[in-house]
């Protein structure tokens, strides 16, 4: 007996309510859309002027200190000053702002001293001490790790009902790893007060973007966890800014996360230890130099009447002169001791460990009595 085939059940598409906009205020000549334009005071634009080009210097100076043997391996940010230091500007005060390694603008900006640059690459753990008075976590060279740390401040300020926002940044070889994705979906669940922001500079150390994803952005990686994501020119510092503005008043006013792609450009190298020479060509990187975000800032604020080359030259040796002060006071602090790696770990020390220690405190006395000392 023939049985009656059952009607296939009709598939319905299924739509995703969020969209990702991109968001670009200056064109590649400094000249701005006057729509987009967050007209800010000449103050508040001098000020991101100013950490930019201190970024840019102290950048500069970290690279000789390494060359020349006198910091250990350093990784640059020139070329996407724009990318953090927008983002950054957003913020309060008392928000939180969770760092990776290459935020060296937004640490400037929230107030870190110059030298704990340079002593945190010069191997000084005491640099990763948080200066009094500013909410922010030292600096995290694991792969997007400190974005887990976001989340769990974000919840722990949602918790206390404290109306404080959180900034965590990511580069885009992070959106590779499982803790960047358990951060964004522990956000959206608990529709957290962060604001997740990716420095796509295009590489991965030597791995391209285009082998990262098969997404055409990574902004939208935010859909998939039920919030919005936005990219943005990151080589603008006005568009990172109202796009980080924008993202923080609406974790500030309870709409929960967002997450912000900055396309920007690595112009150096990943750090002093690679040769981007292996892997990209300097046509690509010639470019990006047409792009770069201290020129197209310099041009807008030209323009405008904020700056001129007499004001450009005064703020460069002012800024000159502050890095000089950063190096001589990290060159102040002197050696260290090379059993402290043993130390601030354990409050009694375990067997193995004191064992070892006493093995390397012999081998550094045979040394120093080899050599004559």
């Amino acid at each position: 007996m023939a049985t009656e085939r059952q009607a296939p059940v009709p598939r319905k598409p299924v739509t995703i309510a969020p969209k990702v906009e991109y968001l670009s205020v200056l064109d590649e000549h400094g000249q701005a859309d006057q729509t987009l334009d967050p007209q800010l005071d000449d103050d508040s634009l001098l000020r991101l002027y100013r950490t930019m080009l201190l970024t840019r210097r102290v950048d500069e100076r970290a690279i000789n200190l390494q060359r020349q043997g006198r910091m250990g391996t350093y990784g640059p940010t020139r070329g996407q000053e724009a990318a953090h230091i927008g983002p950054a500007f957003a913020l309060e005060r008392d928000d939180w702002c969770v760092q990776s390694f290459r935020e060296t603008g937004a640490c400037l900006l929230r107030g870190w001293p110059i030298q704990n640059v340079f002593l945190f690459w010069g191997g000084y753990e005491e640099a990763n001490v948080v200066p009094q008075g500013i909410n922010d976590t030292p600096i995290a060279v694991p792969v997007a790790t400190q974005l887990l740390h976001a989340a769990g401040v974000a919840w722990a300020m949602k918790l206390k009902k404290h109306p404080k926002v959180v900034l965590g940044f990511v580069g885009d070889g992070g959106t590779s790893e499982g803790d960047f994705h358990e951060a964004l979906n522990f956000a959206a669940v608990f529709d957290l007060p962060v604001v997740f922001v990716i420095q796509n500079n295009q590489w991965a150390i030597s791995h391209p973007r285009r082998k990262q994803t098969r997404s055409e952005t990574l902004a939208q990686k935010a859909l998939a966890y039920g919030f919005d994501g936005v990219q943005v020119d990151g080589n603008d510092i006005l568009a990172t800014y109202v796009a980080g503005r924008e993202a923080v008043d609406k974790a500030r006013s309870g709409g929960g996360p967002t997450l912000i792609e900055a396309v920007t450009y690595r112009l150096g190298v990943h750090t002093t230890a690679d040769d981007p020479t292996k892997y990209r060509s300097a046509e690509e990187v010639d470019r990006w130099v047409k792009r770069d975000p201290l020129t197209r800032f310099t041009k807008y604020l030209t323009d405008k009447g904020v700056l001129n080359d007499q004001t450009i030259a005064e703020i460069d040796a002012d800024v000159l002169e502050e890095v000089k002060r950063g190096v001589e006071a990290y060159e102040s602090i002197g050696q260290v001791d090379p059993l402290d790696v043993f130390a601030f770990t354990y409050a009694e020390m375990p067997p193995e460990l004191v064992s070892q220690r006493d093995e390397f405190a012999a081998a550094l006395e045979r040394e120093r009595r080899s050599a004559g000392q």
